[in-house]
């Protein structure tokens, strides 16, 4: 059991059904956080929670946690429940117990991960933190279908392959700017792992997010919770960290020591476009941009130490040069040793990503633009070579749909890479990491950033990765038509035949069968038609493209 808490018992009527719960901790202010945990479906109840509930109750918080109806010793029939009832009882109870306004922190288990999404979106900036254990997140026609048995409608759509794709619930949490901790278990066999990853990227784009890895658990999170209190305990820690600031304390206390003295941040907003880090601008009141990068997902955070560092350096390496405009480094913190998350501070450069078609005279000189600059970049030549350049798939790891032409194209890069003269690369040199100043005939690249991936390698390879994303973006002539326009420019020598198409394709295979998470930055630029299926075509007729040119 938990610290030794008093917690009072409640009843609720709502909609015909009186619903069971227990709260705690009538001690604080108007701004003392109200923790609410939700269980999980089937035979999930409030009782395995209460340990946690105890938990946070200690901590100073005030806590509630209820059953909703046909669970525990609320009334009604569980097969009449639905996401959206449960969405108007959790809305009830809290309207009715917690303090009008006060600030929220949402845990919810399994289904009531959609519960704590929904609650979300309802509540807005009230929610401070959010806990979400081995979360689910359903399509939307789901919402108000009763349970039934488990034979019924509701069972047929959530069992539909990839027909959680779309659930609103993903954009509610990328969305959502507040602490998120996204405790996994070791083993699931109830969530699909491309969930758990949906749920992640999503959260990663804007949240002060942590992932909580519980290694030895299995998909109820809640009994294993109940039973282990050092998890507990350290789950409880790292949802309240930094209440007050969103979980940023130690950033903002790290971001102050930079500044020039005397100066302050006045106002920050998020960059739109980045997919691998979360981007903010920064204003100080002198007017001063400043633009600050954070490594949040998991992934990234580990290899931090690395892409930061190596960020910093080629910052350095450009800073001055006219051919190149990147911005000034400074300050970094590649581990995380004085902020929340792994961090680069950096000039705020002019100018924005632009990823729209609508002018095609002006989309054309983007386009030459984009090749004039990748040829730039590769005539750099620095001190030190940085390290060699990465492939991003390879025929043992590559997915695809399946089929003759994705048969062929797996094949032609199952052999050693073809043998090139290196150059300094960008490594990921694409519209979305291109900052566009001007428009028609006067429009210019006033910036290029995202340099933790630079390395050596063949010049084709720069030229494959912003092909592949032009034809993603813009339609796969554009990107088949990319070289051209980089020779034009006067570009490097590239390859010719099988050798330039391994190149071409060791990349675009690194985007299939799933080439959402590129387009994702792009959605929300505007161009929402990017869809799953749009994605899909474009990404098999560059390939059939590419086999037809070079193959």
């Amino acid at each position: 059991m938990g610290p030794m808490i008093e917690l009072s018992s409640f009843t609720h009527a709502y909609d015909g059904e009186l619903l069971s719960g227990v709260y705690g901790g009538d001690a604080g202010g108007a701004d003392t956080a109200t923790v609410v945990l939700l269980h999980g479906a089937g035979a999930g109840t409030k009782d395995r929670l209460l340990p946690m509930l105890a938990e946070f109750v200690s901590r100073g918080c005030r806590g509630l946690a209820f059953d909703f109806s046909g669970h525990g010793e609320s009334t009604g029939e569980l097969r009449e429940l639905s996401l959206g009832r449960r969405f108007e009882q959790a809305v009830a109870v809290i309207d009715a117990q917690v303090p009008a306004g006060g600030p929220l922190v949402l845990v919810g288990f399994s289904m009531s991960g959609q519960t704590v999404t929904d609650l979300v979106a309802h509540y807005g900036d009230r929610v401070a933190a959010v806990g979400l254990c081995a979360p689910a997140v359903y399509a939307q026609e789901a919402w108000d279908v009763p349970f039934g048995a488990g034979d019924g409608r509701f069972s047929e759509i959530i069992r539909r392959p990839d027909g959680w794709r779309g659930a609103p619930a993903l954009e509610v949490l990328r969305r959502y700017e507040g602490r998120a901790v996204l405790a996994v278990p070791g083993t699931d066999a109830i969530i699909p792992p491309e969930v758990t990853e949906a749920v992640q990227d999503a959260l990663a784009a804007h949240a002060q997010f942590t992932r909580f890895d519980v290694p030895d658990a299995e998909h109820m999170l809640g009994l294993w919770f109940e039973e282990h209190a050092e998890d507990r305990r350290e789950f409880v820690t790292a949802v309240l960290a930094g209440q007050g600031d969103r979980g940023w304390t130690a950033t903002r206390s790290w971001l102050a020591k930079q500044l020039p003295q005397g100066r302050k941040v006045t106002d920050s907003a998020f960059a739109k476009g980045g997919w691998s880090s979360q981007m903010r601008r920064l204003t100080l009141d002198d007017g001063t941009g400043l633009a600050l990068r954070t490594f949040v997902k998991p992934f990234f955070r580990r290899h931090a130490p690395g892409l930061l560092a190596r960020e910093a350096s080629v910052l350095t390496l450009l800073a001055g040069r006219e051919d190149v405009p990147a911005p000034q480094l400074v300050a970094v913190d590649a581990t995380a040793e004085h902020c929340d998350h792994p961090s680069l501070l950096m000039s705020l450069l002019p100018g924005r990503v632009r990823v729209d078609e609508e002018d095609q005279e002006e989309l054309d000189r983007r386009l030459d633009l984009l090749a004039a600059q990748l040829a730039a970049i590769h005539r750099v030549v620095p001190d030190e070579r940085p390290r060699p350049y990465q492939a991003w798939t390879s025929p043992e790891r590559v997915r695809t749909p399946g089929g003759a032409l994705w048969e062929r194209a797996v094949q032609v890069i199952r052999r050693e890479p073809p043998a090139y003269e290196g150059c300094f690369l960008h490594r990921d040199f694409h519209p979305g990491n291109v900052l566009f100043a001007g428009a028609g005939a006067q429009v210019r690249i006033s910036g290029v950033v995202d340099w933790v991936e630079t390395s050596w390698g063949p010049a084709d390879l720069d030229v494959a990765h912003c092909s592949t994303a032009l034809a993603l973006l813009h339609g796969p002539e554009h990107g088949l038509g990319f070289r051209e326009r980089y020779e034009a420019q006067g570009g490097r020598r590239l390859a010719d035949g099988g050798d330039h198409l391994y190149w071409r394709l060791i990349d675009a295979l690194a985007y299939s069968p799933d080439a959402a998470k590129l387009a994702g930055p792009w959605r929300e630029l505007g161009r929402t038609e990017l869809t799953p299926p749009v994605l899909g075509e474009r990404l098999t007729a560059y390939v059939e493209g590419l086999l037809d040119s070079y193959g």
